[in-house]
Formats: C-alpha cells, sequence, structure tokens
C-alpha cells in the first residue's frame, strides 16, 4: 500500500499544477476580452503605475489614450508600448497632454477623446499629487494644488465623461486611490485630505450612476513604491512606531497593482484595498479601536521634517 501512495503524490501535485495552468489561461483571455476593442482613457500614463497599466491594457487589445503632462515622456512610452506587441491584435495610442492640475484644460481634453472615438468606456483615474510635511509648513497655495491635482483634476474629467457613459448604459469607472483615503498618517495632512475626498465623491457616484450600468470601482493599494525601493531585512528599531510606520508605508509594486487595477476592470469589483496585513491591521485599528490607532500614530509626531516638497 506503501508504494501506490508514494506514487500517487506527484499525480496529485501534476494535477494540482494543470488546473492551475488552465485556470490562469483562461483567466488571461477572459481579461483580455473584457477591454479588447474598449476605450480606456489612463490619466498619468508616464507614472510608474500608468506605465504599468498602458502595458497590461494595450497587450489586451484596448484603444488607450494616454494621458500625461510631458510629452516626451509620453511618446517614449508609445514607441515602448508599440515596439513590443502584436500590430495586429493592438492599436495605436491616443496621447493626450493632460495636467490634472490645471482645472481648464479638463474639459478640453474631454472633448478631444470624445471627437476622436465617440466614447469612453473605461476611465482609469490614476494622476496623483503628492506632499510630506507640517502641516503648518505647508502653504495654502500648495494645499490647493495638491487639491485639484487629487480630487478636483479626477471628478472634473469623470463629470465631462460621465454624460456619454450614462446615455450609452454602459462604462467603467476606476479611481486608483490610497489607503490615505481610509486613513490619515501624520505630515500628508494635504494630500490624505485630497484623498479621503475623492474616495467619498467616487462612493457617492456608485450608488448614484448603477441605474445607468455604469461601474463605478475603487482601488486603493498602500503607498505604490518605486521599482528600485525594497522593503529592508530586519534592523528594526524598538520603538513600536517604526515597526508600525515603516512596515505602513511600505508599498505594492506598480506591477501588482496595474494587474489588479485589470482584474477590477474585468470582475467589475467595486472596492479593492490592496495592502500587505500591516496597512489592512491600521485600517482595522482605526475602525474599531480609534482610539489605539491615534496613540500608536501620535507616538511618531516627535520627528522634525525639512521643508516639504512636492513629489
Amino acid at each position: 500500500m506503501g508504494v501506490p501512495a508514494v506514487l500517487m503524490l506527484p499525480l496529485v501535485l501534476l494535477g494540482i499544477s494543470g488546473l492551475l495552468f488552465i485556470y490562469q489561461e483562461v483567466s488571461n483571455l477572459w481579461s483580455k476580452s473584457a477591454v479588447q476593442n474598449k476605450v480606456v482613457v489612463i490619466t498619468d500614463a508616464i507614472s510608474g503605475l500608468g506605465k504599468e497599466c498602458a502595458r497590461v491594457f494595450h497587450t489586451s487589445g484596448a484603444r488607450l489614450v494616454l494621458c500625461g503632462k510631458n510629452w516626451e515622456r509620453l511618446q517614449s512610452l508609445h514607441d515602448a508600448l508599440i515596439s513590443v506587441a502584436d500590430p495586429s491584435k493592438t492599436f495605436t495610442p491616443k496621447l493626450v497632454l493632460l495636467d490634472l492640475s490645471d482645472i481648464s484644460c479638463v474639459q478640453d481634453v474631454a472633448k478631444e477623446v470624445l471627437d476622436c472615438y465617440g466614447c469612453v468606456d473605461i476611465l482609469i483615474n490614476n494622476a496623483s499629487m503628492k506632499v510630506k510635511g507640517p502641516a503648518h509648513k505647508i502653504s495654502l497655495e500648495l494645499d490647493k494644488k495638491i487639491m485639484d491635482a487629487n480630487y478636483f483634476g479626477p471628478i472634473t474629467l469623470t463629470k465631462a465623461l460621465l454624460p456619454n457613459m450614462i446615455s450609452r448604459r454602459t462604462g467603467q469607472i476606476v479611481l486608483v486611490n490610497n489607503i490615505q483615503g481610509k486613513l490619515g498618517i501624520p505630515f500628508r495632512t494635504a494630500y490624505a485630505a485630497a484623498k479621503h475626498a475623492a474616495l467619498g465623491f467616487f462612493d457617492c457616484l456608485r450608488a448614484e450612476v448603477e441605474e445607468y450600468d455604469v461601474i463605478v470601482s475603487t482601488v486603493s493599494p498602500s503607498f505604490i513604491r518605486s521599482y528600485r525601493v525594497h522593503p529592508g531585512q530586519g534592523n528594526w528599531e524598538d520603538s513600536i512606531w517604526k515597526l508600525f510606520f515603516r512596515r505602513l508605508t511600505y508599498g505594492v509594486h506598480p506591477v501588482d497593482v496595474a494587474e489588479e487595477v485589470m482584474r477590477t476592470v474585468r470582475r467589475k469589483k467595486q472596492e479593492v484595498f490592496l495592502a500587505n496585513p500591516i496597512p489592512k491591521a491600521a485600517v482595522y485599528l482605526r475602525t474599531f479601536f480609534p482610539e489605539v490607532f491615534f496613540a500608536v500614530v501620535a507616538c511618531g509626531v516627535k520627528e522634525k521634517l525639512n521643508v516639504p516638497e512636492e513629489g
């Protein structure tokens, strides 16, 4: 009886591997069919996450509209996409100059996109501007600029494209937000305020447009880290704050977020929180044990920061 049992184990493992392979292949085909020939607008396409979203949706056959505020970097992204994709299965991306912090140009961009394609099937609000520093050292002008880029810009573009989706009774709006739309971290007051506002707007919008079959999705990762930055190993200080805060600020890789955005579009998810266990625990603490959360966070508000710089 021992020998057949030993022989069965490799067969079971092989069978599980085969099923996983089939599932992945079917999932990939499903993802491509969900966006194939769809008009997909990606804001801040020249950021790390924007590039990965462009890659994922372009190879899946979407008609991309790539928005960014630097024409040279947009062209570089365009060349990189068409150089690796099969031209018989993909479409040449359309490039659009767009700075979401300049609200006055957003309506014109929306009109340009609709005049070109006649519709927008999927809008991915990815643009974001960061600032770090004590609240009393951040000027009101910078507060307003952060709010324009992270809140007024995305909702202005959404409002400009939404009537087209409602009239066609189809479409999906994806907000790539941040963990700070759910909780605040010291020295990021302007950024967290804008992210809270954006999440509130799109949560309300979701209920308003449900009857028109328009899907509103929010994807909230913890910080999206650079390609070159990876979490260190060990050497933590003894401070609870250091452990909590550093783990909280370790972000998700842009590739992982882009793939989650694709899954969100494919499955029409309403809300996704993409983070490792520490940020998830922080959100849990903030919701159910606010006193504990505030006490832990307050432990770290002793370090002096330099004059804030835009990220």
